[in-house]
């Protein structure tokens, strides 16, 4: 079997001769020796004393880390070196004809180079954890609680210098929002609650860095990448984006800065050649990078949002506007999912308004708010039976689909973002108010139910009868929607809507408290004797999922009942029990199992919304208040129309005519 490097053999009248002179390597041998050497020596120098994982911001280990990557990339053509140039010193016996180079060369450093990327991609150097203690920002504003304070992302540690926005113009301190959890009378259980919170996050982050940075997310238990996730194995970033808002609002900065400069050199969806869902990518990527923009006033951010919508408009070119599920942005081509046959899904088509209205305003791009608007018209103006939306809907014709409904998957965000682009426009897009509030009598009407044991919940409908007494856990959001309902408009349905919200709330709760974990499955039923209960295998999963929580946290913020902050403590220890690993957290195979296994994959929707709820939970009310923001459905912040400073609407100038 040959090696990689070439040997040559002497012969003297049919006789091989030892090669013992110095002369015995020629000049091109001893270079592929010394590169060799040289090689090996740096890496094992940079894998004892600095592992890239945790270089920090300061200059000495960025130096390295950069160094460490240029080793990385070039690292093929160390080992095995381009040919020399016909007038550079060498054995020109080596040279093809034309410049060329061996192909056999040619074949073994590609093979080479494959190789290195598949074990950077699979395999990490284990390191010790480590705590960013976040830094107290000096800009104006009241005093801060140290834990808190937090440093802003262009903050003087450079006497004010430093421009960590090298793709766009750095915005003035006094345009960032400047995120305070609590009070100066902040007592030491509510900081020790929202330290540990803060860790949680640290811990997630950190775990995601060391095993898939760059990927989409993580397997913690595995400590590896998480391929088949739904945005698959491509290098866009998920967690990273998802949960960049997150570390901004805890004051996470030092982890916000290298996510933000990831998104700033490394994210461009156009190079991905497989296929996103357009619902998804809108609520984590477009939703994520806005929410960013909002907070900080980074134009990288908003740049990227408007590259990302921009991948995905192709998938609206159909006869009624309504897009396709599916898009590759590299080949443009749509398509919907196999198991929902021409359909595209309510919940899917419904959930775009908030971010493309949204771009559109800070981009001045019509754009995006036609591709919505045209959305909005054709499902207010169709026939819906008894003021009800079915859940599939065909993009070519228009016409509903099986005659499925449901508050929960499939049809849940759909209402949520009614409500939330009345509230985004600052309750001026009131026709979405009407549609909602439409809607929302019927659907108490229809599918509100209480079980025997007294616990309400929201069943779903298939042709106008009860087709299941389950609900999931997805609809658990909803306590949280109609108690916004209720205090954001005073109409007949105001005090029913807060009355629901109560209930559904402490019904969601009840899923939790009657399993083993203290955490909620998948989908609960309410048959028989069974209340709040899964009953199958599939539904007694916990996917670290965001939507209890989010109602926890609305109803303490518009309540102030003790009890959602007591029920949210109680999540985070069993989250700190049940789903904490060496590698990140991970999701339950079955709560009702007392050691249950971990599913070995951290959403990032865990970053992006359940601890973030978790957080404002045990917040002051001063941190992102209802009255001035709105949580798209990934439960990323963007601003109230004309209640907002931060909106950042665009300014027109004449640069904007211009080709």
């Amino acid at each position: 079997m040959t090696g990689i490097l070439p040997s040559y053999q002497r012969f003297v009248n049919g006789v091989p001769v030892p090669s013992i002179s110095r002369r015995s390597f020629r000049l091109r041998e001893k270079y592929l020796i010394v590169s060799v050497l040289l090689t090996f020596g740096i890496v094992w120098l940079g894998a004892l004393f600095y592992l890239p994982e945790f270089k920090s911001s300061s200059s000495v280990n960025d130096s390295v880390y950069k160094v460490y990557k240029h080793i990385q990339k070039a690292g093929p053509e160390l080992l095995m070196p381009p040919p020399l140039a016909q007038n550079d010193v060498g054995d020109p016996g080596i040279i093809r004809h034309g410049g060329g180079e061996d192909p056999h060369i040619i074949g073994d450093r590609n093979r080479l180079r494959a190789k290195i990327e598949e074990d950077m991609g699979m395999k990490v150097l284990e390191r010790p954890q480590f705590d960013v203690v976040p830094s107290v920002s000096s800009s104006k504003g009241p005093q801060k609680n140290p834990v808190d304070a937090i440093e802003e992302p262009d903050a003087a540690n450079n006497g004010g210098s430093k421009n960590i926005s090298p793709s766009g113009p750095k915005a003035d301190a006094s345009d960032k929002y400047v995120a305070v959890a609590l009070g100066p009378n902040a007592d030491a259980d509510q900081i020790s609650k929202l330290e540990t919170i803060k860790g949680m996050m640290r811990h997630a982050w950190n775990n995601y860095k060391l095993y898939a940075w760059g990927k989409n997310e993580l397997k913690p238990i595995s400590k590896r990448p998480h391929l088949s996730s739904i945005f698959g194995g491509g290098d866009m970033g998920a967690t990273i984006v998802d949960g960049l808002d997150t570390l901004y609002i805890m004051g996470l900065m030092d982890e916000f800065r290298e996510g933000r400069d990831w998104v700033a050199e490394n994210l461009n969806i156009n190079e991905i050649d497989s296929e996103l869902s357009v619902f998804e990518t809108t609520i984590r990527f477009v939703g994520g990078l806005l929410s960013c923009y909002a907070l900080t006033g980074d134009s990288v951010f908003k740049t990227k949002a408007a590259h990302v919508a921009d991948a995905l408009l192709p998938a609206f070119e159909t006869p009624t506007g309504l897009p396709y599920a599916l898009i590759n942005p590299s080949t443009k081509v749509s398509r919907q999912y196999h198991w929902a046959g021409p359909n595209s899904i309510l919940s899917e088509v419904g959930t775009l308004h908030l971010e493309f209205t949204y771009l559109s305003d800070v981009t001045g791009k019509e754009v995006y708010r036609q591709k919505v608007d045209r959305i909005r018209d054709v499902l207010h103006k169709i026939e819906k039976p008894n003021d009800l939306y079915p859940n599939f809907i065909n993009p070519r014709t228009g016409a509903w689909g099986q005659k499925h409904i449901s508050l929960g998957a499939l049809g849940d965000s759909f209402y949520e973002y009614l409500l939330k682009a009345w509230l985004l426009s600052g309750k001026r897009d009131n026709e979405a108010r009407i549609m909602f509030d439409i809607a929302m009598e019927a659907a108490l009407d229809k599918m509100l139910k209480v079980s025997p044991g007294g616990l309400s919940y929201l069943a779903e409908l298939k042709y106008g009868r009860v087709f299941e007494d389950k609900m999931d856990h997805l609809s658990c959001f909803s306590g949280g929607m109609f108690a916004l309902a209720s205090t954001t408009l005073e109409n007949t349905q105001s005090e029913r809507y807060m009355d629901v919200a109560k209930k559904l709330t402490h019904t969601c709760h009840e899923s939790y408290d009657r399993s083993e974990t203290k955490l909620g499955p998948e989908a609960f039923r309410f048959t028989g004797a069974v209340e709040a209960r899964a009953q199958k295998s599939n539904e007694k999963v916990y996917i670290l999922r965001p939507e209890t929580f989010e109602s926890y946290f609305i109803m303490w913020r518009l309540t102030k009942d003790q009890k959602y902050r007591d029920w949210g403590w109680e999540a985070v220890q069993a989250l700190e029990k049940h789903c904490r690993v060496e590698g990140g957290y991970s999701g339950l195979v079955n709560v009702y199992h007392q050691r249950p296994q971990g599913d070995d994959v951290q959403q990032s929707f865990f970053l992006a919304e359940t601890l973030k709820y978790l957080y404002l939970l045990f917040s002051e009310d001063e941190l992102l208040p209802l009255e001035q923001w709105v949580f798209n459905t990934e439960a990323h912040p963007l601003p109230i129309k004309s209640h907002n400073p931060l909106y950042r609407l665009h300014q027109p100038s004449p640069m904007d005519n211009q080709v």
